[in-house]
């Protein structure tokens, strides 16, 4: 090999490893000190609600599971904490104290952390309860695939500064996700992004879950509706912006729910998860505004924050996949 060649090789690499280092390497994005929630909103950003809602779900997993004596709660890409603080605040006294909350995430443990939370780098081992993944998925890199001019899909390359050109055919269980999951027709230009490495992410998770329930939520297309020049986009400081792998945005894209759903699970839009779990975006009677003022306008921001999570067009949009582990879907059995 050349000196050229090798310096070349260091250049130019598939977005899968570039995104890698960007995001979690030793100064990568999400390792910095503001967090997520410093760049781009999430559900559990835009309301408390949404942390209430996962209280519910976690309360009917724990019915199904017949009110163990440990019941656990495991936040998948935790951010700062801010889910699991949420869940253990609104969750009824007597199954906080019941519960084990885990906040699973790269970066370092954040000050002021209730100190109920355990943080870690990985999830733990046979759980009993909800594993929850809010948007994890999404920054599990992948690599980038496009159609040349003769048709063949090739791997994207890509350099610190975003630059782009392509490289070897797409071979391999590569070659065979596409082929099942994110068919492309051989018009240049097409592009996709390779999954592969989010089953896989997704399965082990599910893997630690002795009995229980596994939720993955994000932003996902299905099969039928793959868009043609895929979702691969940055984020800095609450805008969109062309994703370049330098640590100094988020690179992110949307999610192949239905290749990640393992036996057993299913996907349903954010809008109808939440609205089960209680989050309905009903707006107050108007008699309580003379009656209680203070309380017709809690409940109207309410109404607001809840209709943002369930949104058409926004939150609502999100998937969630749902995977049961050796008990009932709580989705599909009525709330006691």
């Amino acid at each position: 090999m050349t000196a050229g060649t090798r310096q070349e090789w260091r250049e130019w690499r598939g977005w899968r490893a570039a995104a890698q280092d960007a995001l979690y390497a030793p100064g990568g994005f999400y390792r910095r000190a503001e967090g997520p929630a410093g760049h781009f909103r999430t559900s559990v950003h835009a309301s408390p609600l949404f942390a209430g809602a996962v209280a519910r779900l976690l309360c009917r997993v724990d019915e199904a599971l017949g009110r163990p004596a440990a019941l656990d709660f495991v936040d998948m890409g935790a951010g700062r904490g801010e889910l699991t603080g949420g869940v253990l605040a609104a969750l009824p006294a007597g199954v906080a104290a019941r519960t084990r909350a885990y906040a699973v995430d790269i970066a370092e443990r954040p000050t002021g952390l209730d100190h109920r939370i355990e943080w870690l780098a990985e999830p733990p081992q046979g759980t009993t309860g909800l594993l929850f993944a809010n948007e994890w998925l999404d920054n599990v890199p992948v690599e980038v695939a496009e159609v040349d001019a003769a048709g063949v899909a090739r791997l994207v390359l890509v350099r610190e500064d975003g630059t782009e050109r392509l490289g070897e055919p797409v071979a391999g269980d590569p070659a065979r996700w596409l082929e099942r999951w994110w068919p492309l027709p051989g018009e240049e230009g097409l592009r996709a992004e390779i999954g592969l490495p989010r089953d896989e992410a997704w399965a082990a998770a599910v893997a630690t879950l002795g009995r229980g329930l596994a939720v993955a939520v994000d932003y996902a297309h299905t099969v039928d509706t793959r868009p043609p020049f895929g979702t691969l986009t940055g984020f800095r400081e609450g805008r969109e912006t062309t994703p370049v792998p330098d640590g100094s945005c988020d690179i992110t894209a949307h999610v192949a729910l239905d290749a990640c759903a393992l036996p057993g699970g299913h996907v349903l839009p954010q809008r109808e998860a939440l609205r089960t779990l209680g989050v309905t975006g009903t707006r107050p009677p108007l008699t309580l505004a003379s009656t209680d003022p203070a309380a017709y306008v809690r409940a109207l921001a309410g109404a607001g924050e809840a209709a943002e999570l369930t949104a058409a067009g926004g939150l609502g949009d999100f998937g969630w996949l749902v995977q049961p582990v050796g008990v009932e879907d709580p989705f599909e059995r009525a709330p006691s």
